[in-house]
Formats: structure tokens, sequence, C-alpha cells
């Protein structure tokens, strides 16, 4: 029985293809009455679940094509990051920002809204400036941003409800070295007290906390070379002296090198190397991303639910990212904190506590990730995102027949 990769969603499709080209892909599109497409399968919703056929672009050929005048590369759809990122650094360019996790599908993060983090980085899909794909009478289209304007916005974060993605175009730019340092055992009530300084300090930083007793943050900064780490004590903490895993008792050989270490851009942004099994591997994930300036006050929240969180938690970590225009992505329109939950994979024991934390968030609107756990009601959700209505007109417009529809999907449209 295939299941996604934690195991906690098990798909329900008649039939899962591999297709070998994009013009098997339409044929596949073409007779098929219900059928969604299957990334690396590191969602913990069931947003790529249907009782029809399923799509693995894994099998199509895998190109990438760089465009080093025009800053920008062409993938293939079933591609990896991790496939991408090091022959773009071959080629001078990078891509601005990466998810914690190199693993995952480029077609199934910009499709979710999937993001890394830093103050002025926006989440990954804000990176497409075209995108290829396969609507429900199995036509092929392009879209552009500098040509379709307002309705691009829509297709980009799209939870695969328009159509099967077959090619993306990224913007990129100049590649770049990054130097990563953890800092360990910093007094939470620095964290809250001095937000602003802290997802400031670098390019990108990660606070990591366990939410339990002993109220102390671990924050990972990543800085653009050259760069040396804040003086010594920053925050009342402590500079690590070993490569450390964001999970206590977790092999340190999975995270990517610290220490000030310098190396690649995409050997560093991401939190795990691509080589391991990232993050706990048996866990369950949730997500909540809200107005940064809600910040204090959730974090405040939570502070408060410590005793009921951390029994059931691996660890959190909270992130920031920049707004974007894209009408489906969680960051739409406001930069936004990010707070996410590693859990124990254990969905029963999970889940009244997932429900205690969403209350708690409630007064601040927060958006759940489109591919992780929530308990939030659809209409909620939906309600959350000022051009809803505007999607429900795309979809109806580029998907009549609702072949791309599933449950999940159906419950916002």
């Amino acid at each position: 029985m295939r299941t996604n990769w934690a195991g906690n969603v098990e798909f329900r499709a008649a039939a899962v293809h591999r297709p070998a080209s994009t013009g098997e892909v339409q044929r596949l599109v073409a007779g098929s009455s219900r059928i969604r497409a299957l990334g690396t399968g590191h969602s913990f919703s069931s947003v790529a679940d249907t009782e029809g056929d399923l799509v693995s672009l894994a099998g199509l050929p895998p190109e990438i094509e760089i465009d080093t005048a025009g800053l920008a590369v062409r993938v293939s759809a079933g591609l990896r990051y991790s496939d991408i990122a090091p022959r773009l650094n071959d080629a001078g360019l990078a891509l601005q920002n990466l998810a914690s996790l190199p693993h995952i599908g480029v077609a199934g993060a910009v499709a979710t809204g999937t993001h890394g983090s830093g103050d002025r980085n926006a989440c990954l899909a804000a990176a497409v400036t075209e995108l290829e794909l396969v609507t429900a009478a199995g036509d092929l289209i392009t879209a552009r941003r500098d040509r379709d304007h307002d309705s691009f916005s829509g297709l980009v974060v799209a939870l695969g409800a328009c159509g099967i993605v077959t090619r993306l175009t990224l913007t990129t730019v100049p590649a770049f070295g990054v130097r990563q340092w953890v800092w360990a055992d910093i007094p939470f009530d620095a964290v809250l007290t001095q937000f602003d300084h802290v997802t400031s300090a670098a390019y990108s930083v990660s606070v990591f906390t366990d939410w339990g007793p002993v109220r102390r943050a671990q924050v990972w900064l990543k800085h653009p070379e050259p760069a040396r780490p804040p003086p010594y004590g920053w925050l009342g903490g402590r500079l690590a002296t070993a490569d450390l895993h964001p999970i206590a008792g977790l092999p340190a050989r999975n995270a990517t090198p610290q220490l000030g270490l310098p190396g690649p851009w995409h050997e560093r942004l991401p939190h795990f190397r691509p080589e391991f099994t990232p993050s706990a591997g048996r866990e369950l994930q949730s997500e909540l991303l809200l107005g940064r300036e809600h910040a204090a006050g959730a974090l405040l929240a939570l502070d408060q639910l410590r005793a009921t969180i951390a029994p059931f938690l691996q660890i959190s970590e909270i992130r920031t990212v920049a707004a974007d225009d894209l009408w489906l992505s969680p960051a739409y329109g406001r930069d936004t904190v990010a707070i996410h939950f590693t859990w124990i994979p254990d969905a029963a024991a999970v889940a009244p506590v997932l429900r205690e934390v969403e209350a708690a968030l409630a007064p601040f609107a927060p958006r759940p990730h489109w591919g992780k756990v929530t308990s939030i009601q659809p209409a909620v959700v939906a309600d959350r995102y000022p051009r809803m209505d505007d999607f429900r007109r795309l979809v109806r417009e580029f998907d009549p027949t609702a072949t791309f529809r599933n449950e999940y999907t159906g419950a916002f449209l």
C-alpha cells in the first residue's frame, strides 16, 4: 500500500502512473475522470490523495535548462531541490532560498507554499516566473508572470487544483557562500522581547524550542560570506562548539555543517543533508503562519501551554517569511511568522494537543500550511485568504469537470 513519507496518509488511488513524457501525462489526464499529481510524499495532509489516478512525475526527463544571462532556470516538475541546486551552483547561480529539507520536490513545494526562512525571503513559490501545466482536457498550456498578470498569482500555489504542472521556470541570483552558526541555551524571554533583533541577525534564522519546562531556545544563523558570528554571550546564550541536530539526541551528521565552516548556499541554507533521512523520520508535522506583527502575542500564548505541548513534541521551529502576492500562499499579503511543530508519530495523542494550540492562536488568524496536519475547519481557513473567491473562479475556468478535485481541495472549493 502506498503512503506518504510519514506513513500517516494512505493513498487510495485506483492506479499510480509514472509517465516518461509530457505527452504521456496529457493522455493520462485526458482519459481520467479523477487524477492528481503525486510529489515526493513529504506532505502530512491528504492534499495529494485521490480515489482516481495518481501521477508521479519522477519519470519525466530530468531537464535542467540554465539561462545564466537571464538569471533563470527551467526544470522538470519531478525534480527535487537537491537535484537542481548543485547544477545551478556549478553555473554560478543560486536560488534565493531553500526549505529546511532539500529532499522535497520543486512542484509540490511550490503548489503548497512551502518556505525557508529570512525576514526578506519570500516562500519558494515566489521564485516561479513561468509554469507549464496540463489542463483537464489534456491540453498543455504555459502561464507567465510577465504576461498573465493576476491569474498567474492564482496558478502558482494552487494545490494541484488547476492542472498537473510539468515544468517550472525559477528566477535565480548569483551563487553565494554561507556560514552557519548555532547559538544554544538562549533564554526564551530574549526571543519574546527581542524577536525582531533575533530574526534580523542573519540572512536566514531559525529558532528551535521544545516548549519544555526549561525555557531555552536554540538559534540557527545562516550568514552569506563574508560573515562573523554575533559577539560572545549574544542574547545570554552560548555559541555551540560542535555540530548539532535540531532534535536533541539525533545524529548531528544528518544536519548541514555549522561552526562557521564556509560552504555553498545549497549546503548551508537547508538544515539537513540530502543524503540522510531528514528531521526525525518518524513524525507528524503541523505549521501555523500568522502576521508577523502577532509574533510576540502568539509565542506568549504558546509559552502558557508548555505543559500541554512538550510531552507530545519532538521540536518546534519558528521562522519568518516575507510577504508575497500568490493568492493561496500562507504569506499572501503579509510579512509572516511561521510556527512549526514536529510531533511524535501518534495521531490520536497529538490531535487534542493540536486543537489546543490552534485555539490559543485563533485570535491571530493563522493560516495552516497546506501540506501539514491541522484541525482548523476548511471554511475558517478559506476566510483567511482574501482571494479565495477569485481562486474558486480560476479553478472552474481551468478544471470545469472537477478532474483534479479531491476530498481535500473540495472542502475549500
